[in-house]
């Protein structure tokens, strides 16, 4: 597995982190699969430099090859890199890490972005102690924190958005039925619920949720079949819809 995390701390006149990821994700999937893209919510404080939400993105990729070659991580980092200086903008203070493996010291440090106020020079011990590529790409290069602590919380598999799944086009939106998304994965069949004689509906809540379906959101993992684990390897929301089909 390749983890790429990036956060480009983005400006107001800036496209965001997550259209940026699903940019960089498309100008290298020849090479290289993605598996998913997760967002991750970072400390939310008027000390920390941010336009929005202060979030950061984990690229969950591998090669197409097999086993990616150091050379070609090394290409790969380049690429990215071109990409994201490409889409510029001044104000801005993008990071760029890259991992092959991620130990548990940067899934720690992940959750201290979560937590508190730390700091670039933290953040550049730790990726040099670890092997891990990590590059400011402009301005203050502050973007290094939150790109090193996107790897870290994505590999530990239970925090974050997940933004895009595989290489599913952006088609999907809303409340979608569950064997819309389930079909996207080699799963045998989704389990049926009743509740009180009901049949229960499973709905996938894809991209922006209303309020309506986050107070309705209910777990239901469960029900999923095990070949369809690896889904729930990050959190996605699911919500029941009691009715008659």
């Amino acid at each position: 597995m390749i983890f790429v995390g990036i956060d480009d701390t983005d400006s107001l006149e800036s496209r965001g982190t997550n259209k940026l990821a699903r940019e960089l994700v498309r100008q290298v999937s020849d090479r290289f699969r993605c598996r998913a893209i997760v967002r991750h919510q970072l400390l939310f404080d008027p000390r920390v430099p941010f336009t929005s939400h202060n979030g950061s993105a984990c690229l969950w990729m591998e090669a197409r090859s097999g086993t990616a070659t150091d050379a070609e991580l090394v290409t790969l980092f380049d690429d990215l890199r071109a990409g994201m200086l490409a889409d510029f903008i001044e104000g801005s203070d993008p990071g760029l890490c890259l991992a092959r493996t991620v130990p548990s010291e940067i899934t720690e440090w992940g959750r201290r972005c979560q937590q508190e106020i730390v700091t670039q020079d933290e953040a550049r011990e730790l990726a040099s102690r670890f092997d891990i590529k990590l590059e400011g790409l402009g301005g203050t290069n502050g973007g290094i924190i939150g790109a090193l602590a996107a790897i870290g919380l994505t590999a530990a598999g239970d925090d974050g958005r997940i933004v895009q799944w595989q290489e599913w086009p952006d088609e999907l939106t809303g409340p979608t039925p569950v064997e819309r998304v389930i079909s996207k994965f080699d799963c045998s069949k989704v389990k049926r619920r009743t509740i009180r004689g009901r049949l229960v509906q499973m709905v996938v809540s894809c991209g922006q949720e209303s309020s309506m379906l986050a107070s309705m959101r209910v777990r239901i993992c469960e029900s999923i079949e095990p070949a369809c684990s690896s889904l729930l390897r990050h959190p996605i929301q699911w919500t029941l819809r009691i009715g008659a089909r």
